[in-house]
């Protein structure tokens, strides 16, 4: 009797065992099953809102540049010239200064108008100087001066950048250059390209290198002219 009793006791004991180790392993399953959910998420969630950065600033850019303009009707002899449109192809990062209208005046009866200058550059993260980073350079009043001289609002279009680059369309010649300047002697003079391409090249969360390709097309290839009697 008394060995039935050890045996059945024996026999409980180890079933108890099972169930804990099939327990503990089910726990172990549906908490790698969670944690994988939520990393994964939250890499989606990193993606969706880089993804989102590129968006905002490309179509800033497009805005930008679809409003660019160019005016005869100032001192040509002027070593700074009030409006132009100067694109110049980097190693890694281009850089691009043009006149536009897209300019938004914010309160009434501002000293200011629609017009404004430009300047899209490169320039190092100040936390992390192994980053680099696209920034946007806004004039909101336009001058013979030397353009750096003058006050301007700067913010950071793009962080953590590879490559940008501009590609100007010469609709006459019908070829895509990857330099342009309206100030210049040559057949650029005075004129606008019809379209302006921006690629921008980033990294992704696993390393590799995503590019993204937009367009803007300007709407005035020709400097205003406005007369007078």
């Amino acid at each position: 009797m008394r060995r039935r009793r050890q045996a059945e006791s024996g026999m409980t004991l180890l079933e108890i065992l099972v169930s804990m180790t099939i327990m503990v392993s089910m726990l172990v399953i549906a908490w790698s099953t969670f944690s994988g959910g939520h990393l994964l998420k939250r890499q989606s969630d990193t993606a969706n809102d880089r993804f989102l950065e590129i968006r905002v600033a490309m179509g800033r850019m497009v805005d930008d540049m679809s409003s660019a303009y160019i005016s005869a009707n100032e001192d040509q002899s002027q070593q700074e010239r009030r409006t132009l449109f100067i694109g110049k192809d980097g190693s890694d990062v281009g850089e691009l200064r043009f006149t536009s209208m897209a300019h938004r005046v914010l309160w009434a009866d501002a000293n200011e108008s629609e017009q404004t200058l430009i300047y899209y550059y490169a320039e190092s993260d100040t936390e992390d100087s192994s980053k680099t980073n696209l920034l946007r350079r806004e004039s909101r009043r336009l001058s013979n001066d030397q353009w750096e001289q003058e006050p301007a609002e700067i913010e950071v279009l793009l962080r953590d950048i590879e490559k940008v680059g501009f590609e100007f369309y010469d609709w006459r010649d019908k070829d895509w250059r990857e330099d342009w300047d309206s100030t210049s002697q040559d057949g650029q003079r005075g004129k606008l390209p019809s379209r302006v391409r921006i690629t921008v090249e980033l990294e992704n969360s696993r390393g590799d290198d995503v590019k993204f390709v937009s367009q803007a097309r300007i709407m005035l290839q020709e400097e205003l002219k406005f007369f007078t009697n």
